[in-house]
């Protein structure tokens, strides 16, 4: 082998980072994404590593394009994050990031659904430790949260993976088909919902938003890089073409947008807005031909470099002010003006201005949507990439760093904070402007696509001068919602306060209603023995509770012994 597995070089920085301190430790873990990087390039395509478990045929290693692409991904995210994290002395946060990619490194390139449940539980109690490292009761308890709903979606994906195995007897992870029956599509389907709760589908999605912004500031970043793309991998290498998709993604693209755009917490804001992002990527995965699931994974390329640059950003203010409420926040490009710049960035790129990332990557799915005859899917994106623009493009650096002068005075961010951030900028800007020799030439399916023709670009600068339009009206007009301290209720309030309410209701009920029969019972034997005996005496009352003479107990012995031989012998005689 010219290569030692994907995930070692991570894996192996992790558990060395445990021992090292101080500089030795930094170089470390800058240098095990690197090497990890260029341990991918000498991997050839087909299955690395195979062996035989229980009868079936494993493959914990199998390499492809599209395993490829995400590997790269993964690689170039983790060192991102790494070098961001760089100033933070803490040992948790270090080894738990590395371990983190580590664990989506082997997830994407596993070929099998065994190797993929080991690594997507490893993804859940890696990552949990970024939300607990910040060390505050509210992080300890969304970090709960999360490690439950994380460990039921791997729960599902065992169970049916255990379903599969028993009706296709292989345990291979290749495209898996809803429209079986019988016991095959409950298999199907609950792999279907793993993938799902990962990826932050409608009502299972409230994990994301509860527990990002609990995390440190350099964990959102780890955590905005791994666990959904790798969710977003598992649909486009299982469920590609299932339509089902199609609705969910064009949902998960739309309604995040109403609670963005009233969130106060900008680091929130940001999570929302990651969901109406692979919200874009599902709709691709659903529709199935080569450009849109080009355009899902290329998006999830891009995703990951911009969203990971506005969470750094978003994470430089709340580590320099101590502060991340719009409400508390404004006038920063004052004191963080390359921040600020950056930031501008991020946000070009994920409103899908022409030459940055996004435009290259989103506008190939909404072309496939065009092109399939998905029109009122195409007018729902179209709303939901304007949507992005007013509450990430606009609403994040004009709310943290223009609005209003909060009078906050600070100073840039650490140098390893802002050049992590600068090489994501960059590589924005690069993706964005040379889309063929950079992301679409790791794209795994065969497809010419042109992002820069007259109707793509027109389009786009349209859509996004109206709705900078709108957003400067609603402002002039004090329409816009204002940046308040607030507690906005999402779907998660059914099991973090109705059901825990209507449990102590239910309980309470159960324990009075069992406290009345208690007291009723006990009631009821009372009164028994206060009418089986005289209170002045002490006495039995009534016929049998009198001392009988010894005749009489004779003759009763008597009187029930023949009883029960005419008993037992009448029968047998007629």
């Amino acid at each position: 082998m010219n290569s030692v597995l994907p995930f070692l070089p991570l894996m192996v920085g992790a558990v060395v980072a445990l021992f090292l301190r101080g500089w030795l430790r930094s170089v470390i873990i800058l240098a095990a994404p690197v090497v990890g990087a260029v341990n991918l390039m000498g991997l050839e395509h087909g299955v690395f590593w195979s062996l035989e478990f229980m009868g079936y045929a494993l493959e914990p290693v199998r390499v492809d394009k599209l395993s490829m692409m995400f590997g790269y991904l993964f690689h170039l995210a983790s060192f991102i994050a790494v070098l961001y994290a760089l100033h933070v002395k803490d040992t948790v946060q270090h080894v738990a990031g590395l371990a983190y990619a580590a664990s989506a490194v082997g997830a994407v390139f596993a070929g099998d659904l065994l190797t993929l449940f080991v690594f997507w539980e490893l993804l859940a109690l890696t990552s949990v430790f970024l939300i607990w490292a910040r060390r505050t009761e509210r992080a300890y308890t969304s970090g709960m949260r999360y490690l439950i709903i994380q460990v039921l979606s791997g729960v599902l994906l065992l169970a049916g993976l255990l379903i599969f195995a028993q009706v296709n007897n292989s345990l291979l992870f290749n495209q898996i088909s809803l429209q079986h029956s019988g016991i095959a599509q409950v298999g199907a389907w609950l792999i279907f919902f793993a993938f799902g709760i990962k990826c932050a589908f409608p009502f299972m999605h409230t994990w994301l938003t509860d527990s990002y912004p609990e995390a440190t500031p350099s964990g959102t970043v780890f955590l905005a890089s791994f666990t959904t793309k790798v969710a977003v991998y598992a649909f486009a290498r299982g469920f590609p073409g299932e339509e089902i998709l199609v609705w969910i993604g064009v949902t998960m693209a739309c309604f995040p947008i109403f609670f963005a755009v009233i969130e106060n917490d900008l680091r929130r804001v940001l999570a929302y807005s990651l969901i109406n992002q692979i919200g874009f990527m599902i709709v691709g995965i659903g529709i199935g031909t080569a450009i849109a699931l080009n355009g899902a994974v290329a998006h999830a390329f891009n995703d990951v470099i911009f969203k990971g640059l506005l969470m750094m950003t978003m994470g430089a203010v709340l580590h320099m002010t101590g502060k991340i409420n719009g409400s508390e926040l404004g006038g920063l490009y004052k004191s963080m003006p390359k921040t600020t710049i950056l930031c501008i960035v991020g946000a070009a790129s994920i409103s899908a201005f022409p030459l940055f990332s996004g435009f290259v990557s989103k506008s190939m799915i909404m072309a496939a949507a065009v092109a399939e005859g998905y029109d009122v899917v195409w007018l729902l994106l179209l709303f939901a990439a304007a949507g992005v623009f007013h509450h990430a493009g606009i609403k994040i650096p004009y709310f943290a760093f223009f609005a209003h002068d909060s009078g906050i005075r600070t100073t840039e961010p650490p140098k390893n904070m802002l050049l992590a951030m600068t090489l994501a900028a960059i590589a924005c800007v690069v993706l964005g402007s040379f889309p063929a020799q950079t992301v679409y030439a790791l794209l795994p399916w065969e497809h010419s696509y042109q992002p820069y023709d007259v109707t793509h670009v027109l389009t786009q600068l349209q859509l996004l001068f109206f709705s900078a339009l709108a957003f400067v009206w609603l402002n002039l007009r004090n329409m816009y919602p204002p940046e308040l301290p607030s507690t906005n209720l999402d779907t998660d309030w059914f099991y973090r306060r109705l059901a825990p309410n209507v449990l102590t209701k239910a309980g309470g009920a159960i324990y009075a209603a069992y406290i009345t029969v208690e007291q009723s019972v006990f009631s009821s034997i009372k009164r028994l023995v206060h009418n089986s005996y005289d209170v002045e005496s002490g006495e039995p009352k009534g016929y049998f509770g009198k001392l009988w003479p010894i005749e009489t107990m004779v003759v009763w012995v008597a009187v029930l012994l023949t009883v029960y031989l005419l008993i037992y012998y009448v029968p047998g005689l007629l």
